[in-house]
């Protein structure tokens, strides 16, 4: 894998992420927030607590390891989290930018939530990103089926590889 590969993710990444906020911004703040039988309360908390990791990562990677995730109660609205996100996004493609090349398979040592430590090159741990955010949006999906509401465009990766030819 390289840099070029990376950024490949990262806009994979984005885009799909783009697509569930088209899809769930026209929910009522009822929708957005009502209690739903899945891994998480709501559909907010679901796109939150993938925002919430996104972040945990980007913070790990700058040397700090924090003991908890964001509060998902922090974005009471679709447009909170799409704007905290589209500034952690600037600052996760900046940071691959000074990585550069060599820092494709740069190591990281941090610690889990657990406490427990951890170390892994970090083409391995921004690919878990995306993958991470795919399972989830897979969630956010059949959440809005249940709610009533139209399921998001395909964030197949193949349709992102179609829509950039």
């Amino acid at each position: 894998m390289d840099l070029k590969d990376l950024r490949t993710l990262l806009d994979y990444h984005y885009w799909a992420r783009d697509v569930i906020f088209d899809a769930v911004a026209p929910l009522s703040p009822e929708q957005f927030t009502r209690q739903v039988d899945s891994s998480f309360k709501s559909v907010r908390d679901t796109v939150a607590h993938v925002y919430a990791a996104d972040w945990i990562w980007y913070t790990r990677w700058r040397g700090e390891s924090p003991s908890s995730l964001i509060a998902y109660e922090n974005y009471p609205d679709v447009e909170s989290i799409r704007s905290a996100w589209a500034d952690l996004e600037t600052k996760v493609r900046a940071l691959v930018d000074e990585l550069g090349e060599a820092g494709v398979s740069r190591v990281f040592e941090y610690k889990l939530l657990s406490g427990a430590s951890g170390a892994s090159p970090f083409s391995e741990m921004l690919t878990h990103v995306v993958n991470h955010g795919s399972y989830h949006r897979g969630q956010v999906t059949t959440l809005l089926r249940q709610l009533g509401a139209p399921p998001p465009k395909s964030t197949d990766m193949i349709t992102f590889y179609r829509l950039r030819a």
